[in-house]
């Protein structure tokens, strides 16, 4: 059996994150979101995967080649346009001859659930995760193992069965495609092909899965960051770099090569710490951080929960909590970012023109790639920062920033 794995679109939600990469590229416990679920597909026993890709589809292929790496063959199959899911689906239609695996690239799921949904019979298979709140799904409305209907948000629901966007297809899922129409926001969407298969007698059926993440927005990924951390059995905890007599180092803690951990400071796993980084001295660094290769954390900083991406330096005595930041970022000493709203509220963020609330009581700074902040920056909860943004000496941010002029 072959995998398909969706990874054409940019993720606009993912707001300043995705300005030079592609959603299925934000790393995760140090590793891209596509590596993690190529690996998870190899586990399941799919070793040939076809990637289909669009917006910034030099940088998948520049850092999968062709999949030898991870023990699996990689063919790449360009959407030339993001036209839907549909459509996505559709361009691998010469490279599939049988029944087929398709999961979305910014979705993580069990290798159990993988194993589970291979093994369930149809023509149409789809898994489906139990949610809480149906209203922000696309729900299954099911007979006995049969799905009967799809229905996209909807305002009231007896079912509270998401489709978690994971499929297993036979070919007859092509002729469906193509008697499908576009949907209102003009996109070939799969769930109206599987509407048409359903409607035409075929047998589509699902499996329930239980580990399931949907990586919608910024702060999902914080989320799957603390899961990978405390569950993936792939992590080597491995000491390869340096670590200077009174640096301590408590529970599970990765150090690349050629990294430096200075005396004083103080590391509380499960953290993942890349090649050839500088941390510390009297540094504090807490549970579910992943920092990437080539970072730079000073002297009296604080990092905790949050994902530090390559090439960034984090200047003395600063102090960064739930927070994302982008590739080459440069921190100004004493720059702070709150993290915790004080009113009990959730925090609000600003993505694609709109105020989305998070469901988060703590969530610092959603943070593009090569931004300064000068000294004593403060950014406060739930700001996002475009790439390539200055921030002034003693400057007080929120909302998103740059704003609109």
């Amino acid at each position: 059996m072959k995998g398909v794995i969706l990874a054409a679109g940019k993720g606009t939600r993912m707001g300043p994150l995705t300005e030079n990469r592609s959603k299925a590229m934000l790393p995760v416990a140090n590793r891209p979101l596509l590596e993690h679920i190529i690996v998870a597909l190899k586990a399941s026993g799919i070793r040939e995967i076809v990637v289909v890709t669009g917006y910034a589809g030099e940088k998948i292929q520049e850092y999968f080649k062709d999949g030898s790496r991870l023990g699996v063959h990689i063919e790449y199959i360009e959407q030339k346009e993001q036209r839907g899911t549909a459509d996505a689906i559709a361009v691998v239609r010469d490279s599939v001859s049988e029944r087929f695996l398709v999961t979305n690239g910014d979705m993580l799921a069990g290798i159990a659930d993988i194993k589970t949904l291979i093994s369930t019979g149809g023509d149409a298979v789809l898994a489906a995760k139990k949610v809480d709140v149906p209203q922000q799904y696309g729900i299954l409305y099911v007979k006995g193992h049969k799905v009967e209907k799809l229905v996209e948000k909807p305002e009231k629901s007896a079912s509270n069965l998401a489709n978690a966007g994971i499929y297993i297809f036979n070919p007859s899922i092509f002729d469906a495609i193509g008697n499908t129409i576009t949907s209102p926001r003009g996109e070939y969407e799969i769930t109206d092909s599987i509407q048409f298969m359903i409607d035409s007698g075929k047998n589509v059926s699902y499996a329930p899965i239980e580990k399931w993440q949907d990586i919608g927005f910024p702060w999902h990924l914080l989320e799957a960051n603390e899961t990978m951390l405390g569950e993936d059995e792939d992590i080597q905890w491995d000491i390869l770099g340096e670590i200077e007599p009174y640096a301590t180092l408590k529970g599970n803690v990765s150090v690349g090569r050629g990294t430096i951990i200075r005396n004083g400071s103080y590391i509380t796993g499960p953290v993942v710490i890349g090649n050839n980084c500088d941390i510390g001295p009297n540094c504090y660094i807490r549970s579910a951080t992943s920092i990437g290769d080539n970072v730079r954390v000073g002297n009296a900083v604080e990092v905790k929960n949050s994902i530090v991406m390559s090439g960034t330096h984090i200047g003395h005595l600063s102090y960064v909590g739930d927070s994302i930041i982008g590739e080459g970022c440069n921190f100004g000493a004493g720059t702070k970012v709150a993290n915790l709203r004080h009113d009990n509220r959730t925090v609000m963020v600003e993505l694609g023109g709109k105020r989305i609330d998070s469901g988060r009581r703590k969530l610092g700074v959603i943070m593009g790639d090569n931004v300064h902040t000068g000294i004593n920056s403060l950014m406060n909860v739930g700001t996002t920062v475009a790439g390539g943004a200055c921030i002034n000496p003693g400057e007080f941010i929120r909302g998103k920033y740059p704003g609109e002029k």
